[in-house]
Parts: structure tokens; sequence; C-alpha cells
């Protein structure tokens, strides 16, 4: 897989991978504001790829702490079990305005990676039964193709499965 960068040095997920040595792709492709799809669905089809391995990249509050979730754009984040997965008893959807401060990213663009301040990350177990998978390169119509256990050891994260169909 080759390490490709965008002109101007790419965006802090691209920089944060380089940084690590860690092999990427990057996809890009023309963000429709106008699309019905979700962000997820509309960068599946877009990339002609299953949305099963397309990642979305979902910001909660467990026990009032910011922590980010990742599923398949196919499945619905499962709060209780992201709760659990975060050894927490509460979880709901973080106010996008928090996630977007936190983060440094706008929604629809929030990357797993490079984040300003980096949030405890859970990662659907499902995305270990992919040689790749994509996730947001931290900007709306820009992916990140990398094996799922190398953004799972650059994002220090923990695998549950916290999807649901």
């Amino acid at each position: 897989m080759a390490k490709k960068s965008r002109a101007g040095g790419g965006t802090p997920a691209t920089v944060a991978l380089e940084k690590a040595g860690i092999p990427f792709t990057v996809h890009a492709y023309e963000h429709d504001p106008s699309s019905e799809l979700s962000y997820g669905e509309e960068a599946a089809q877009a990339l002609a790829t299953s949305a099963e391995r397309v990642f979305k990249t979902l910001v909660a509050e467990v026990d009032g702490a910011l922590t980010v979730a990742l599923v398949p754009v196919s499945t619905s984040l499962d709060l209780k079990s992201l709760a659990t997965a975060a050894g927490g008893k509460r979880a709901a959807m973080a106010d996008p305005a928090a996630a977007e401060r936190t983060t440094g990213y706008v929604r629809g663009g929030i990357s797993p990676l490079g984040q300003r301040r980096p949030l405890p990350t859970v990662v659907d177990a499902s995305a270990l039964a992919f040689p790749t998978i994509f996730v947001s390169a931290g900007k709306r119509g820009l992916e990140l193709e990398l094996p799922p256990a190398d953004l799972i050891r650059l994002a220090a994260a923990t695998t549950a499965p916290i999807g649901r169909a």
C-alpha cells in the first residue's frame, strides 16, 4: 500500500500516519453537499466499496467523557455496548460542536487519527475481518485505507462489538 499525501502537507491524520511510518492510501472523491446519503454512505458509494469496510467516526460521551467510536457505515452505534467497552455505565452521542472543537475536525470529516486532543477510541470488532478498512482522512471527500491493526495501534484503540444492524 503506497503512502499518498495531498498537496500542502495533507491532513493531521495523514501527517500522524506518515510520522508513525504506517503505510496507507488516500482516496479522494467529490463530496456532494446536496447528497441525501450520510457522509459514510456517500464515501462507500463513491469509492465503489462495501459499506461494511467503510467506518464512520462518531464521538459520544461515556459517563461524561468524550469517546470515539468507529462502526461500519452499514450499522448503527450501540451506545450500551460502547459504554461497556469503554468501562462506563452510560453513553450518549456528543454535542457536534464539542466533537468538532475537541477533535479539530468538522462533522462528516472527523478522523480517528491526528485529533487535536486524542480521545479514548473503540473500533467495532468487525474491522478485524478485513485486510484494510476505510476511515475519514480528516476532510469531507477524503478517506484513508489502511490495515485495521495499524489504525488500532496508532489510535491506541480497543476493539469490541459496538455496531448493530
